[in-house]
């Protein structure tokens, strides 16, 4: 594991800095990041998309795409040191990473160069925004389970269905949907995906009011929604391949929670008092920073490793996986420990009013949501099962039989 930059990474973090350091703020040691955005506000909207054109015009966007597709055509672990110097500062986040991170890299993959040229460049100045239109309601984490289908019409597919979780949906402009084709063959063997124009007559999206106030989830209804099958991606019935190039950069997307994590409830910490006495003095307290430190550090490591990975040119193995299952339960119990140690002040959720500005009450909320995310924590456990550890594969009953058969009792 090397630790330290090369002299080409070094000279790039250098350029990342100046660029940073002569457009954004940068925020301070003690300050919460702000992770409850307001989402549905335009202000914040036309904020997001501002910076990132700028960030477009400054090249640090698409670090890693090809130059043919408007990016750098640079280097993961340039992307990752991007990523680092711009996690210092406050700045809009939270609107292109699903489209930038997994549905634009899924386009790029499967659909035809006009199209490329039409849709690559506004998603990646900020202009479209996409989301990713696969969970529902029946199918919970198992993704090739759905039922929303699709028709052919001629030169056109008229899809049906319900789409349950899809995050920003109510401000997207485009959206790659995996829909049933054919469903007299096994679940994975029957799926083709589209893009789509989420302005489309028959689409409506109806926001999901969260136990955070927010409404960042939605729900998306296809009421004969028409698609040109020039929309499609992949041949038809080749739609699980394609989801795969989706769900990978999925896992990579998604693998490292937010805060508060361990140095931040350290800090809260050495303001409290536990019976009397500062709770940093308490061995039940100490006891459990000492175990979230050291999963930090581990997390920490894993990720250097995967870094010398990127470093060296090479692909990394589930990482991914294993990070997010640590990090998103970290998170949730250090949430809940901050709410405890705040006492009667851990019911304030306003950020004006409560301690560290409600960075812990509103951690709580969305925590449980990290660990559905990407992979809910089972999944994620029997990728780690299966393909790291080398154990037997759960038992999948319904892996060969048509999906429409009758259910066996």
């Amino acid at each position: 594991m090397d630790f330290n930059d090369t002299p080409d990474e070094a000279r790039f973090r250098a350029e990342v800095r100046a660029f940073l350091q002569a457009n954004a703020t940068l925020r301070r040691a003690d300050e919460p990041e702000a992770r409850q955005r307001d989402e549905d506000g335009a202000d914040s909207l036309a904020k997001a998309k501002a910076w990132q054109a700028k960030k477009f015009d400054a090249g640090f966007a698409g670090i890693t795409w090809d130059k043919r597709w408007h990016g750098r055509g640079g280097t993961p672990i340039q992307q990752v040191i991007y990523n680092q110097e711009e996690s210092r500062y406050v700045l809009p986040r939270g609107f292109f990473e699903i489209g930038l991170g997994m549905c634009i890299p899924t386009m790029i993959a499967y659909a035809t160069p006009a199209q490329l040229e039409r849709h690559v460049r506004p998603a990646l100045r900020g202009e479209e925004i996409w989301c990713q239109l696969f969970s529902e309601p029946a199918a919970g984490s198992d993704v090739a389970g759905l039922r929303t289908r699709a028709e052919r019409d001629g030169d056109d597919w008229i899809l049906n269905g319900q789409k349950i979780w899809t995050s920003g949906a109510h401000y997207c402009d485009f959206g790659i949907v995996l829909v049933r084709t054919d469903p007299t063959v096994p679940k994975h063997a029957g799926l083709t995906m589209f893009f789509i124009d989420m302005k489309s007559p028959g689409i409506e999206v109806r926001p999901i009011k969260q136990i955070s106030g927010a409404s960042h989830f939605n729900e998306v209804f296809f009421n004969d929604v028409r698609v040109p099958d020039a929309q499609r991606l992949g041949p038809v019935g080749g739609g699980w391949k394609v989801s795969i190039t989706t769900l990978m950069n999925e896992r990579l997307a998604v693998g490292q929670s937010p805060g508060p994590d361990a140095p931040d409830i350290l800090r809260l910490v050495k303001t409290l008092q536990v019976d009397g006495r500062p709770a940093l003095d308490d061995a039940a307290v100490r006891d459990k920073l000492a175990d979230w430190f050291v999963q930090a550090e581990g997390l920490k490591y894993t990720r250097f490793r995967t870094m010398t990975a990127l470093s060296r040119g090479q692909t990394p193995g589930p990482e991914a996986s294993i990070t997010k299952v640590v990090s998103a339960t970290k998170l949730q119990q250090i949430a809940s420990f901050g709410m405890d140690l705040l006492g009667m002040a851990g019911a304030v959720s306003d950020p004006k009013l409560a301690p560290v500005q409600a960075w812990f009450q509103q951690a709580l909320l969305y925590a449980p949501g990290m660990r559905i995310a990407g992979g809910t924590d089972e999944i994620l456990r029997n990728i780690i099962a299966e393909r790291v550890l080398g154990l037997p594969g759960d038992v999948r009953v319904d892996k060969d039989r048509p999906f429409n058969a009758p259910s066996e009792r």
